[in-house]
């Protein structure tokens, strides 16, 4: 569906001719993967009569399909029918299929559920995994790229493994899973601001929003120190009354809470919104409170104005200087993190790998753990009669419930059209909370209406194949944060090496663009943060593939244009990872007060009841992956004991 907002139109720099888009709206789902020719293209192969390989029709192999992802087209239609317009589905066909546990969702979450699960029943216990994408990991989305023997990987959702905050159960995951973070840390050379390309980051103020296109080396997103912005000011396309503002403010000695206490002053900044403290404290105009708005969207999926001063500095915005409150020592050790080349998918992977060997069959249980970021997964092993574990896609459940016996918990699914139904001993909840109250109408009053509080973070990732980094090499950036655009940051995809896999940059190859961006409401002002979150929803699922492509072209031209970068030349393929649940709603200083609420309502929805348990981040009120896996720990302990 189209979207009505007319202004969205200014400026944008339309693809010429027919497109990936149009190509991709007139194909099926299943040859979605050819979508963009030259790359994408996961062939099967068969060996014939005289010995040699040759392709047969395309497998299926949803890593390397592009165009809308995330929540994909075939994802979420049966979901809306049951929770937007209350459709009942009755008379499913009963399958001859039961489990000693039935898993509602396969990200990390429901694969991590799976896996605990067997530790503690037996490696022969029957699990069936399922889930309502083409693909599972949930947020933790594989995005791949290939073209002969070029392998290009970028994530499409969760990406940091920040394991100085993983609790004792995940960190002895990863170990078993053969995640050895020293390993992974020792050829990673990524950190969002710098990925070992000796490339600088950059601000990019657009001609749409500010009446002129200006790019600035050396201001990034994640060091809008006061320094830094005063070098920036005079280049900054904004009026004169702005500048002098920002120049005042940034320049300050004054203390602005002189004759509070520490304590006072603390509490200042945990109980102010940072957009009044600038505009109270900083005297600054909403022209050049704006330039920072974006800034905190894709790490909190919630805009600077409406975080907390503190969280606000400790996203590395300015303002300490006039607060009297001591510098930090030195960043704080729980940020750092590791990651893989396609972000968090190599968990997924890797659990799955355990769950079902077979699904990797380049691997042995003698391989290295690090083979699997280049391993070949057949899909068709994944749901396969006979094996324990089985993960069954494309699956949207719409109603779990506890028999009448008390014994055993009947789970009923959409797949293909059909409503089918199967039953198992226990069933853990690794979905979206809100959907939950849907799926199980004879849970309590209070857990119900406690589960549908959780409004997650709208969000999106994009990653742009580019036929090669000329144009980034020759601007001597590789990232630029977008202070009045639609997405918020856009950075190089290079400097992760693990395994077989070489990311290092060659500005000569083929590379990825990636984009990170919260979705926020187009009118925010009078809405609280959760208000804005829906209006955000219905914006991202209101915008088409159409969308997204024009938006990329645009900032694409304004950062590298100049460069020489020619998106109808170079954009060899682009992937939308649409994610309109997003970012588990999380304990921002300034939510709802009953959100913060202690028990709170993630609290309370969280509750197993008879033989089903939740696990999901949303239960954790963390946006992380080691939440998922610490909540997935705790609905598997949490499952009453089995006779």
């Amino acid at each position: 569906m189209g979207t009505s907002d007319k202004t969205r139109n200014k400026g944008r720099v339309e693809p010429a001719g027919i497109t990936r888009r149009d190509f991709l709206h007139d194909v099926s789902l299943a040859s979605i993967a050819l979508a963009a020719p030259g790359f994408a293209k996961a062939v099967a192969t068969e060996t014939a009569d005289d010995g040699r390989l040759r392709s047969t029709q395309a497998a299926y192999y949803p890593p390397t399909r592009t165009g809308m992802r995330g929540a994909h087209p075939g994802a979420f239609e049966v979901a809306h029918e049951l929770a937007r317009e209350g459709k009942a589905f009755d008379n499913p066909t009963v399958l001859n299929e039961h489990y000693d546990l039935v898993i509602v969702g396969a990200g990390i979450s429901g694969l991590a559920a799976a896996y605990f699960y067997r530790q503690q029943h037996g490696l022969d216990s029957k699990i069936l995994l399922l889930d309502n994408h083409d693909d599972f990991g949930g947020h933790a989305k594989r995005n791949e790229f290939q073209d002969g023997d070029s392998l290009r990987l970028a994530w499409g959702g969760t990406v940091n493994i920040e394991y100085p905050k993983y609790s004792e159960e995940g960190l002895r995951l990863l170990k078993e899973l053969g995640i050895d973070i020293p390993r992974l840390l020792k050829d990673f050379d990524y950190n969002w601001t710098d990925n070992g390309t000796g490339l600088s980051g950059s601000t990019w103020f657009d001609r749409d929003t500010y009446g002129d296109d200006v790019l600035i080396p050396g201001l990034g997103f994640q060091s809008l120190s006061p320094q830094q912005l005063l070098d920036a000011l005079p280049r900054m396309p904004i009026s004169d009354s702005a500048r002098t503002a920002l120049r005042r403010f940034l320049s300050s000695k004054d203390d602005a809470l002189a004759g509070l206490t520490g304590k006072e002053r603390a509490a200042y900044t945990r109980q102010t919104r940072y957009a009044d403290f600038l505009r109270e404290k900083a005297e600054l105009p909403d022209e050049a409170i704006q330039i920072f708005s974006n800034a905190t969207m894709g790490g909190w999926g919630i805009r600077a104005d409406d975080l907390s001063v503190a969280e606000c500095l400790e996203s590395g915005l300015p303002g300490l200087h006039i607060l009297g409150l001591a510098e930090e020592d030195g960043p704080d050790e729980d940020y750092r993190s590791a990651m893989f080349p396609d972000g968090n998918a190599s968990i997924a992977r890797l659990i799955v790998k355990s769950l079902i060997p077979d699904s990797f069959p380049s691997m042995t249980a003698a391989s290295d753990p690090f083979e699997i970021v280049t391993a070949r997964l057949d899909y068709a092993e994944l749901d396969k009669s006979g094996s324990s574990s089985r993960l069954r896609l494309n699956s949207t459940v719409v109603g779990v419930r506890n028999s009448d016996s008390g014994k055993t918990v009947d789970v009923k699914y959409v797949r293909d059209g059909e409503l089918v139904q199967v039953s198992g001993d226990q069933c853990v909840l690794a979905c979206y909370n809100r959907i939950i109250p849907h799926l199980c109408p004879e849970l309590p009053e209070t857990q119900k209406t406690a589960l549908s509080e959780c409004i997650k973070r709208p969000m999106v990732c994009i990653n742009v194949l580019l036929k090669d980094g000329s144009a980034i090499q020759k601007s001597g950036v590789s990232q630029a944060y977008l202070p009045g655009r639609m997405l918020q940051l856009v950075n190089l995809a290079s400097g992760i090496n693990t395994g077989a896999y070489d990311g290092a940059w060659n500005p000569e190859e083929p590379c990825v663009l990636h984009f990170f961006a919260a979705m926020g409401a187009e009118q925010p002002e009078g809405l609280t943060i959760s208000q804005q979150n829906q209006a955000g929803r219905i914006r991202l699922l209101q915008m088409d593939f159409a969308d997204f492509e024009s938006e990329v072209h645009t900032v694409l031209s304004g950062v590298w244009g100049s460069a020489g970068l020619d998106t109808q030349r170079d954009i060899q393929a682009i992937t939308v990872n649409r994610w309109p649940h997003g970012y588990a709603r999380d304990l921002a200083d300034l939510e709802d007060a009953r959100w913060l609420a202690s028990p709170g309502p993630y609290e309370i929805g969280r509750q197993t009841f008879g033989n089903i348990a939740v696990a999901n981040s949303d239960a954790g009120a963390d946006a992380y992956t080691h939440t998922a896996i610490d909540q997935a720990w705790r609905a598997v302990q949490e499952l009453p004991v089995r006779s």
